[in-house]
């Protein structure tokens, strides 16, 4: 099935309701040639916790009005884009030709379900959306039981999960020495070690937003045995899920001696026929398990930049598969986290360099460590 990405500004500056309907307008638009959108990630600058509930719901209403029985999954989070803009929205869709396409719901929570002769994918977003701001331990629950939840409705588990976002409120704050991000990653490993049976991880990006609580967005594959998922690692650095415990910030789990470190491939590899693709996990300036370039973010985006391409790289890519002959490879895809606003300028000015005329957005988040200034992903197509 064929798939393409497209970011969305709005064509002039106005309040975050003005501007929705302008990209909402071009969404609108680019459905009309044969395209059917599939997830929209809606980048928004608000203030005030009100404010966002009272928002997401007038996105809710206007995707609903707008697509009806075809509506995409959809996420809205507070990760303000570049200047002047409020708003920005990162869109996938899918070509609907010899593809059942079905959006379905868990209560009010749209997600979309594809399906071909030998795949089916479901693609969730915005679970755990306004719950629990104050508490990162609930917020994050409330999230995975709705992901849990979806998936059984689909005879699934999340042993089928390829791909994962998380996005955790104030990512880096301690409170009674517990950190909101290591209370994320102590509630994921449960959950994994309650509902996944499998080896491996999915390919994850894990950061913070402006306001409380846990949101979570997934791609999960049910796939014949034609199918190949393949974990890609980066021999640069360690692989998350075997961080040492001084890596890792605060206390552990009430009851636990030891941290569980975060639990997600560098890339994942999903194979399918004469095409695959590659999902490369949210990826910062670390080699071994040690930040590169404190305080120059020009560096740690090179050095970022450096690590994806190396798993990016088609040559060993090949290697890893058994000698298959690529054909061509393409990023159909970069998300670009820059924790300080004045640090956009620089940053996008290196991807554009080494990424040019890949579909690219550019917000505003905190990074998992306090000495990370950036954190990039990317999604990277590829033809045997």
């Amino acid at each position: 099935m064929q798939k393409k990405f497209f970011i969305y500004l709005p064509l002039v500056p106005g309040s975050v309701e003005q501007e929705w309907e302008q990209c909402l307008e071009q969404i609108v638009k680019t459905t009309s040639a044969g395209f059917r959108p599939l997830k929209l990630n809606i980048y928004t600058d608000l203030h005030g916790y009100q404010t966002y509930i009272v928002f997401r719901q007038k996105i809710a209403e206007s995707v609903k009005r707008a697509f009806g029985d075809e509506s995409p999954a959809f996420n809205v989070t507070v990760h303000p884009p570049e200047e002047p803009w409020k708003i920005v929205v990162e869109a996938l869709f899918v070509l609907s030709v010899r593809t059942v396409i079905k959006t379905k719901y868990l209560n009010s929570v749209p997600y979309v379900v594809l399906e071909t002769e030998s795949v089916k994918e479901v693609w969730g977003a915005g679970l755990g959306s306004d719950l629990y701001q104050y508490d990162t331990r609930k917020a994050a629950e409330k999230a995975f039981d709705q992901m849990v939840g979806i998936l059984e409705n689909e005879k699934m588990s999340l042993n089928h999960l390829v791909r994962q976002w998380n996005y955790i409120g104030n990512i880096l704050k301690v409170k009674e020495e517990f950190q909101n991000y290591q209370i994320f990653n102590e509630v994921r490993s449960e959950y994994y070690q309650k509902y996944r049976t499998v080896k491996g991880f999915p390919a994850a990006t894990g950061v913070g937003m402006r306001l409380g609580g846990v949101i979570l967005d997934f791609c999960a594959v049910a796939a014949r045995e034609s199918v190949r998922i393949v974990p890609i690692d980066n021999p640069n650095q360690v692989n998350a899920y075997d961080y040492g415990q001084q890596v890792l910030k605060g206390m552990a789990g009430k009851g636990q001696s030891v941290k569980h470190p975060p639990q997600f491939e560098r890339a994942l590899l999903l194979v399918n026929n004469q095409f695959a693709t590659l999902y490369i996990s949210g990826t910062a300036s670390i080699i071994g398990q040690e930040t590169i370039g404190r305080g120059d973010v020009e560096e740690q985006t090179i050095v970022t930049i450096e690590n994806i391409k190396k798993m990016a790289d088609t040559e060993r890519i090949n290697q890893l598969l058994g000698g298959l002959l690529l054909y061509s490879s393409r990023f159909s895809l970069v998300r670009v986290y820059i924790k300080n606003r004045n640090d956009f300028g620089i940053v996008k000015a290196v991807c554009e360099e080494h990424f040019p005329d890949v579909p690219a957005v550019y917000i505003l988040a905190d990074v998992c460590r306090d000495d990370l200034l950036t954190e990039i992903e990317a999604e990277l197509l590829l033809k045997f």
